[in-house]
């Protein structure tokens, strides 16, 4: 990124204030950054702890397979999923507040023994994998939140900073060399006057 410019003392204080920003900015967004990078390790290992205990959960009840046949589907629906909003690192996320269960009523006499077994797994199966896909969402959101930051801090420290410091000391050798030219302009003058002072005497 080319930084624009002009040779003079108003563009100079300009740049002087845009790179203090940025420097100043700079450890802000690191921090953030690094509070991010954790954030997204933390939701990514609870998200896999959940499919392991998903998967867990699945393969206990595995051999109830053949059962599973006779068992009334329309016996328990999820209502609804509650969900709360929490903020990390300025980042909205996700936070599962609550599953609301719509269970029918069946015959305790007629139906198999392990109907109420089968309706309690459901709903362990049910909440795990909705905290799965809730933290699995928040771990997306944290991470795509995290490589803006990075591609903020890269942009920083490795364009924009040096960008800045260089067009300063380029406009700084500038001016120095202005001066210098003008000191030596005068300087000659000064001379020629004092030699032409001098030839005038004579």
């Amino acid at each position: 990124m080319a930084i624009k410019f002009q040779y003079n003392k108003t563009s100079l204080g300009e740049l002087g204030k845009q790179l203090k920003m940025r420097q100043k900015a700079l450890p802000t967004i690191k921090s953030k950054e690094s509070a991010l990078r954790s954030e997204v390790k933390k939701a990514k290992d609870t998200a896999q702890d959940f499919q392991r205990q998903l998967d867990a959960l699945t393969a206990q009840y595995d051999y109830m397979v053949s059962l599973w046949g006779e068992f009334d589907a329309d016996l328990l629906r999820i209502a609804d999923v509650d969900l709360a909003e929490q903020k990390i690192a300025g980042v909205r996320t996700p936070v599962l507040q609550d599953i609301r269960f719509e269970e029918k009523d069946y015959d305790l006499f007629s139906a198999p023994v392990w109907f109420a077994d089968g309706v309690d797994i459901l709903k362990r199966l049910a909440r795990l994998g909705i905290e799965f896909e809730v933290f699995n969402r928040k771990m997306e959101l944290l991470d795509f939140a995290r490589r803006k930051t990075t591609q903020k801090v890269n942009l920083y420290e490795k364009v924009q900073i040096p960008g800045y410091e260089d067009a300063i000391r380029k406009i700084k050798r500038f001016m120095e060399d202005e001066e210098n030219l003008s000191k030596s302009a005068q300087k000659i003058v000064k001379t020629k006057q004092q030699q032409a002072g001098e030839g005038a005497m004579l």
